[in-house]
């Protein structure tokens, strides 16, 4: 049986999908789609928007389980989708979770069409999904939960060191290569603690769970961790952080604050850069969408930073409450930007011009270098069509 994973309300999760299918959005520990293999058991494959397609294999299309890359993988919604009969989908009221196709499909569009024409079966089974932007940093405390019984039931961490102080220790998950530094305080009583493989916790960080450290990930000196946060790998994070989700190979190596906030990948914040993740007069945050072209409720009082992949930031930058970020975008100045800055703009609160391609492109491999990697053929593809779009009624 061929596992299929498809997008579902992707415009509603941008920036973060402009570079991704759905399924690879981090929340929590994992990955959608990590999440998904580990409780299938199987590799999976990918059906996205036709621009973003070069980055996967082309998946096998005729008589497979389609799975909504969106929701959260569990033992229970696995077994509900491995008992559909052919020309059936699961459904949660009126969210798709998985559909057994038998018909060829060749396009989300086909997908979607053949969806609509199946018989719908009601899940049982308790779950949740990323239905908003916001979603990735409110629900990533529960996800870090989940995923930390996932992935350590039946195995023993690895041991703590005598130097730090814990309350909670058995909350806590260290995985083979980690190092945790003299002066660390942890506190897993609050929630859980993984520190994935080769991660490193500098001297005197203070934590309070849950939080997951991925492979390879570094928190830096003195940081201050809040609850529901996550470093993804390859990250290095410093400073004051709160209920934060860093995707991959992104920095924030220096003092400043920031909470409910996502990151993508290959972003770096400025030195001392700091992120209002509340309004001064307490009301709800809203955002632009850039789906709807006009600012849209959060339902939240504390919404922070959204930031896409290769993004960057100069020392002492400000950003006001619920910013948007596109793609690699360039951002300095002393005053707060724009509450959104469209993909590959340069500038500030002065003003933005238009980054161009090359030289971001440039400034890309020149950062991916550092980790011993450059961008693909196919990845400069994706980022020429994400340029074109977002360039094409700029002046």
């Amino acid at each position: 049986m061929n596992y299929i994973l498809f997008d579902n309300n992707r415009l509603d999760l941008l920036p973060f999908t402009h570079t991704r299918a759905v399924a690879d959005i981090r929340c929590g520990i994992l990955t959608m789609r990590e999440r998904w293999e580990k409780h299938l058991g199987e590799t999976t494959a990918t059906l996205t928007q036709d621009y973003l397609s070069p980055l996967y294999p082309a998946p096998n299309t005729n008589g497979d389980l389609y799975v909504n890359g969106g929701v959260a993988a569990s033992a229970d919604l696995v077994k509900e989708i491995r008992a559909l009969s052919a020309g059936e989908k699961l459904v949660k009221d009126d969210l798709v979770i998985a559909a057994r196709v038998q018909n060829s499909i060749n396009t989300l569009a086909d997908l979607h069409k053949t969806i609509a024409t199946l018989s719908p079966r009601q899940a049982n089974t308790a779950m949740w999904s990323l239905q908003h932007i916001w979603d990735i940093f409110s629900l990533n405390e529960k996800a870090i939960r989940e995923d930390f019984t996932l992935l350590t039931t039946g195995r023993k961490s690895h041991p703590l060191p005598a130097n730090i102080t814990v309350t909670g220790a058995e909350n806590i998950f260290i995985e083979e290569g980690a190092v945790i530094n003299a002066g660390v305080i942890i506190n897993a009583t609050t929630g859980p603690v993984y520190i994935g493989k080769d991660a490193e916790i500098m001297e005197g960080c203070i934590i309070r769970g849950s939080l997951a450290i991925c492979e390879h990930a570094v928190l830096k000196m003195g940081a201050k961790v809040y609850t529901g946060t996550t470093l993804g790998p390859g990250c290095k994070a410093g400073g004051e952080i709160s209920n934060v989700v860093f995707f991959a190979n992104s920095n924030k190596g220096h003092d400043g604050f920031l909470g409910n906030a996502v990151v993508g990948e290959w972003c770096n914040l400025g030195a001392d850069t700091n992120c209002s993740n509340l309004k001064n007069n307490y009301d709800e945050v809203k955002i632009w969408s850039e789906q709807s072209n006009k600012l849209v409720r959060t339902g939240l009082t504390f919404c922070g930073l959204l930031m896409g992949d290769h993004s960057k930031c100069g020392i002492n930058t400000m950003f006001n409450t619920g910013t948007v970020v596109g793609v690699s975008a360039n951002i300095y100045g002393g005053s707060f930007p724009d509450k959104f800055i469209p993909s590959f703009s340069w500038g500030g609160s002065e003003g933005m011009v238009t980054y161009q391609f090359d030289k971001a492109m440039e400034t890309a491999n020149r950062m991916m270098a550092r980790r011993d990697k450059s961008l693909s053929d196919a990845e400069l593809k994706v980022y020429r069509h994400i340029f074109d779009a977002a360039t094409a009624t700029r002046p």
